[in-house]
């Protein structure tokens, strides 16, 4: 059976597979996957050292620097609101990865979004590893003074901060968004990065929005400029995603070789995804000289998302020595799955079944000839490795089958071999579950582990939780609902709801207690695994209603003041479980959002409304 592993530990890999080695510390160097012919080897302990880390320049001309902003761009997706908590253990998974920067958030945004940047800075950015490296935190900060101050008060404290500050300069949006002339913006863009020198930031990265449709001339007269001022990575964004690969390559060239300045900086590039093209634009950004590429985990982000880091990184590992000049990064890569898995579990953003490199079908063969060819031999059909991602088919592990007999240790051993080393509470509070859906499943596949792990532990801070369920339905009356609930202050207490169907009717008994103004946009449903017994995940998505609808505003860095909304996911092998635990997850994440933006923090237990829910959703 297939496993996941993101152990650092050394683990054998079958056929030609070298070993991945880590040192006592969990630091590894940096993970070679080279192409031999129609294999693939994966090679540790043979690449040069990370490169040390100085702002403006990269020692090796080979090493491509990974920028991280799934935590800033990718969170911009609908429904995608992390909370502080999460977006810390985000940071902790994506520093364990290797990546370089960390582009934490958009301090101004909001209270929460600042104290989250912040205490990603203090905490992860001092965690400096035993080969020295320490990722680079970054705030997003518009060219406005308050922003920049505001940025870089709330990254200051990591050992290597950066402040990341943009303006737009293609001529739809200086003259629609900006309304302002070309010597304006050159004027705002520079003026920011003194004022960020000034304040003392050293590792200074500006942006001009939408460069993919801006005009040259202008391009190199701007960068030129802020360049004199002090900035030390131009970072040149493909926005609305409308750059083919050669253009966006050309481009990246045209800027090194008539930017003056460029010479002593970093190029980097952000790709969109709106006509599927950002990772590949991305890679042609690195061909034609950049040294920094600007991504995210799974590709999410605004509207069709980001370039893919599992993507980015794979074609660079297994076709960065051959085919790009032999291109490189510091990605460990046997822990892309389980931070994709995390990402995935606490922003509510599914992965696609055919997902390149994390996706559910990546390593899946069905077909029978696809099938005797992997039997003769695995490089007919995967140019990669599943253990290379942190995906493991273990002989060893075919013995260990999960079920009602299983035991504690049995499940923590297969935890740890999918990349989990959980804390002794944590490991009880998951066997709990475990060992109530053994009860009435007759094996536990790995994915069911999975999703107990997501429903157990990716959840927000529980400031309410639902302790029991029991819903009466059918043709001969209304569906009625009671839940049991443990609220803020440790009391628990019963709740009673009618309603459309037995959904709705669990969400209103569960309204009745937590008394939070809520209104339902999105719901939706799929199974684990196939069959009778499968696991049900459910997914919602939830924004404030009534008195507090007004409140849920943060700053956007494009589109100015958004309203948020707020996701929540939940597995059980009873649907109308699983979408109660989503509905109080979401819950969950709303309160503890809001607490902290709005001052006074709104009191628990305000009369509400659920408003507008959609019977159709909910009714079956």
């Amino acid at each position: 059976s297939w496993h996941r592993s993101a152990q650092v530990r050394a683990s054998k890999f079958c056929g030609r597979m070298a070993l991945m080695q880590r040192s006592i510390s969990g630091v590894r160097p940096p993970c070679r996957v080279a192409a031999r012919g129609s294999s693939v080897v994966v090679k540790a302990a043979v690449e040069p050292r990370r490169p040390e880390y100085i702002p403006n320049r990269i020692d090796d001309p080979n090493y491509v620097r990974i920028f991280d902003t799934t935590l800033r761009d990718g969170e911009q997706s609908p429904g995608a609101t992390l909370t502080s908590k999460e977006k810390l253990d985000i940071a902790k998974q994506l520093a364990k990865l290797g990546v370089d920067i960390i582009e934490a958030g958009f301090p101004v945004a909001s209270p929460d979004d600042f104290e989250a940047v912040r205490s990603i800075a203090m905490e992860v950015g001092n965690d400096v590893q035993a080969d020295g490296y320490v990722p680079v935190i970054c705030g997003l900060s518009r060219t406005k003074p308050q922003d920049l101050e505001r940025a870089w008060a709330a990254v200051k404290h990591a050992k290597r901060p950066r402040v990341h500050t943009f303006i737009a300069t293609s001529e739809i949006h200086m003259q629609y968004k900006l309304r302002m002339t070309r010597d304006q913006v050159i004027e705002s863009a520079v003026s920011a990065v003194k004022l960020l020198r000034e304040m003392g930031c050293n590792d200074i990265e500006f942006s001009p929005e939408d460069a993919g449709r801006s005009d040259r001339k202008f391009l190199y007269e701007i960068l030129g400029e802020v360049i004199k001022a002090g900035a030390t990575t131009l970072n040149i964004p493909d926005t609305t995603g409308w750059n083919l690969p050669h253009e966006f390559g050309g481009l990246i060239a045209d800027i090194k070789k008539h930017t003056p300045g460029a010479d002593n900086i970093i190029i980097s590039t952000h790709c969109q995804n709106d006509l599927g093209l950002a990772t590949a634009n991305s890679l042609a950004g690195a061909m034609g000289g950049a040294r920094q590429i600007e991504c995210t985990i799974n590709g999410i982000g605004e509207r069709a998302g980001n370039a893919s880091l599992e993507e980015v990184v794979m074609a660079i590992a297994l076709r960065g020595q051959q085919q790009m000049d032999g291109l490189r990064t510091g990605i460990r890569p046997v822990h892309l799955y389980p931070t994709s898995k995390m990402v995935s579990d606490y922003s509510g953003m599914i992965v696609q079944p055919h997902k390149a490199i994390v996706g559910a079908n990546a390593f899946a063969h069905e077909s029978g000839i696809h099938q005797d060819g992997m039997l003769k031999s695995r490089e007919t059909y995967e140019i990669m490795t599943p253990e290379s991602i942190g995906l493991s088919r273990a002989p060893e592990d075919a013995g260990i089958v999960l079920g009602k007999h299983s035991g504690r240790n049995a499940l923590n051993t297969r935890l740890k071999g999918m990349g989990y080393d959980l804390a002794p509470q944590e490991l009880d509070d998951v066997f709990k579950r475990f060992k109530a859906l053994a009860d009435r499943k007759k094996g536990i596949t790995d994915d069911d582990v999975l999703a107990l792990m997501g429903d157990t532990l990716h959840q927000p801070t529980a400031i309410w939780e639902l302790l029991d369920l029991q819903v009466v339905c059918g043709t001969m009356g209304m569906p009625t609902a009671t839940v049991q609930m443990k609220g803020p202050d440790g009391i628990a207490r019963i709740g009673v709801g009618v309603g459309t169907g037995p959904v709705d009717a669990a969400y209103k008994a569960i309204d009745s207690l937590v008394r939070v103004d809520a209104q339902l946009l999105d719901y939706s449903v799929s199974s684990v695994t196939e069959g009778i017994e499968a696991l049900a995940t459910t997914r919602v998505i939830i924004k404030p209603a009534g008195k507090l609808s007004d409140q849920a505003v943060s700053e956007h860095a494009s589109l100015g003041k958004v309203n948020r909304t707020f996701s929540g996911n939940g597995a059980d092998e009873d649907i109308v479980v699983a979408s109660a635990r989503a509905y109080v997850s979401a819950l969950n994440k709303m309160i503890g959002w809001m607490s902290v933006a709005i001052k006074p923090a709104p009191r628990v237990g305000v009369e509400r409304v659920v408003e507008a829910r959609s019977t159709q959703q909910v009714g079956a």
